[in-house]
């Protein structure tokens, strides 16, 4: 019965000692391609400066499948404007590069989440 207790008592305190993360910051970009991006680039930007810390940034980009092809029926390029992006994110110091999660249904081009630990 007392090594229960004892084992309640590490379960209890480790639970107090987890730190509550505040709300994921959500932007939805729609337009061209290369606007996206550099919307997306923008508000990430922001994001690092009222953050403060990029070290605690773990970011996702949902990239709307439907709404990517339409852009590219509509004359917007995927190249070179993705390899720029990519290219300027490599100088903010992320932890990791965002993971970029390819969706199958309709809604706007991209959707940029950024989840912090404060």
């Amino acid at each position: 019965m007392s090594r229960g207790g004892a084992l309640g008592a590490r379960t209890v305190a480790r639970e107090d000692d987890r730190e509550t993360l505040p709300a994921p910051l959500v932007w939805t970009f729609d337009g061209p391609f290369e606007r996206c991006l550099d919307d997306l680039e923008d508000s990430l930007r922001r994001a690092i400066v009222l953050i403060g810390d990029v070290s605690r940034v773990a970011l996702l980009i949902d990239l709307s499948l439907p709404a990517l092809q339409a852009r590219v029926r509509a004359g917007d390029r995927i190249q070179p404007a993705w390899g720029r992006f990519v290219e300027r994110l490599s100088g903010y110091g992320l932890p990791s590069f965002p993971r970029v999660r390819p969706l199958r249904t309709h809604g706007p081009l991209a959707t940029l989440v950024v989840a912090y630990r404060s």
